[in-house]
């Protein structure tokens, strides 16, 4: 356990005139909002071990209720899918949506689909107007470092298809694919980070053994959303209007994807392997490819057929994203507090 005490036992005290108790590691205490009063549960395992955690609060999800979202009808397009995709992000694993009419062909078309864009989740019932999704996945088997490691491989072949684009002046055919794999990744993330900020077992057992650390694990997601949404936005830029053979920013753009890429993979193992060399070496690489400089577009400049404008300025601000990773790379790294780094001067 990563508390910074100077030992892990504690001694039993009395309490009372027929009880004992024994006291809590305070930084644990902290970091799960525990105040005196507060009420906690605890299990017995078989070999005589105790598992502690707070007590549910009231609104938290209650383990084997389905979330039920009732309404009239169902009219709005769209508002299903973010309804399920939401209480799936959250935690919930049975989903029920219920229509005192009639579900229209295309909304539960758009529910299916919403299913299928989510891992781990199926339909288990469907009526004209009642579809119930159970989500099958246990939370312990997918670690958080395993999820980002898997969004980093994503990342490198929306970047991977640039290229390809850049070099044979093509449409890629990728691009759904990678935009729905990316989704489906984010959304388990997302909902790993909800389940262990819940349960303290599960944030150990995914790779989170401080709870404090879940709200940097936060900032990490949140980042990779961003690049995943910028480099998808990218790529259909460039599908969209495949820059010619004498564009000169299609030229630029085809030697700065490679540097974005490096930087990416230097980023993210910086991130799951804390140290300082490697995290200031992926922050001074960072800032290097932020000084990287372009054609400037001005006014007097010819706009090109192309889309490799475009694509440049959504990958730069992608570039920035990496930036912000590096930065708490280096926290990770100085959290540990058991490295020096010199740093040459100026």
């Amino acid at each position: 356990m990563a508390w910074n005490a100077p030992s892990r036992e504690r001694r039993v005290l009395r309490a009372g005139h027929s009880s004992i108790a024994v006291t809590l590691p305070k930084p644990w205490a902290e970091a799960m909002n525990l105040h005196p009063g507060d009420l906690i549960v605890f299990d017995q395992n078989d070999d005589g071990t105790l598992y502690l955690k707070p007590a549910p609060v009231p609104g938290a999800v209650v383990e084997g209720v389905p979330f039920l979202v009732q309404a009239r009808s169902f009219d709005t397009p769209g508002v299903l899918h973010r309804l399920i995709v939401g209480a799936y992000r959250v935690g919930h694993d049975s989903i029920e949506i219920r229509s005192d009419l009639p579900l229209a062909p295309e909304r539960l078309e758009e529910l299916l689909e919403a299913a299928r864009g989510l891992l781990g989740v199926s339909v288990v019932a469907q009526e004209s107007n009642r579809v119930v999704l159970q989500n099958f996945i246990d939370p312990s088997k997918y670690g958080l470092p395993q999820l980002v490691q898997r969004m980093k491989m994503i990342l490198v072949a929306f970047l991977e298809e640039m290229e390809e684009v850049l070099r044979r002046h093509g449409k890629s055919r990728r691009v759904a694919n990678l935009d729905e794999e990316a989704n489906k990744v984010l959304a388990l993330l997302v909902r790993q980070l909800f389940l262990a900020s819940r349960d303290w077992s599960l944030a150990r057992r995914i790779g989170s053994p401080d709870p404090r650390q879940l709200l940097e694990w936060r900032v990490v997601v949140h980042a990779l959303e961003e690049l995943s949404t910028l480099f998808g936005e990218a790529l259909t830029v460039l599908n969209e209007g495949v820059p010619p053979k004498s564009d000169t920013a299609a030229e630029e753009l085809a030697a700065y994807v490679p540097e974005l890429k490096t930087q990416l993979k230097g980023v993210v193992d910086a991130l799951m392997h804390p140290s300082l060399d490697s995290a200031c070496g992926a922050y001074h690489a960072g800032g290097l490819l932020g000084d990287t400089t372009l054609t400037p577009v001005t006014r007097r400049t010819p706009v090109p057929r192309g889309a490799a404008r475009p694509a440049t300025v959504l990958l730069q601000r992608g570039a920035a994203c990496l930036s912000l990773l590096a930065e708490v790379a280096i926290d990770r790294a100085v959290a540990l507090g058991n490295e020096t780094v010199m740093v040459e001067a100026a």
